[in-house]
């Protein structure tokens, strides 16, 4: 049980996020953490920042209130850049979850992509 409780307390999926966006039940900062400002553009979930896990520090995450929740994702199974925002966020003493499944997990699921910047 508390394994279980462990990984929900850091962890989030497609489907909450996705529940989340669609439900005006968004209660945290969604962050896209790797690739390039192209990439973002491109493609990527509804209402997230692009901000690289390399680009997050004290001054940056200033910007928001520290008890701010941020769940990042990554491109997929296949890449740890949620796992070193999330780390990076966890030492400044920040809530963090990590979306698992990323962009790859968010397709599988059918939900729709956004683009611009």
């Amino acid at each position: 049980v508390a394994h279980f409780l462990s990984r929900l307390s850091v962890e989030t999926d497609c489907a909450d996020v996705h529940h989340a966006l669609t439900h005006n039940q968004q209660d945290f900062i969604l962050l896209h953490v790797v690739g390039s400002q192209q990439t973002f553009a491109a493609r990527h979930l509804p209402a997230a920042l692009h901000l690289p896990h390399r680009d997050i520090t004290a001054q940056r995450m200033a910007e928001w209130p520290a008890d701010t929740l941020f769940v990042v994702y990554c491109a997929g199974p296949h890449c740890n850049g949620a796992d070193q925002a999330a780390l990076k966020l966890a030492r400044l003493g920040r809530p963090v979850k990590i979306m698992i499944g990323g962009i790859t997990g968010w397709q599988d699921e059918g939900f729709a992509f956004a683009s611009g910047d």
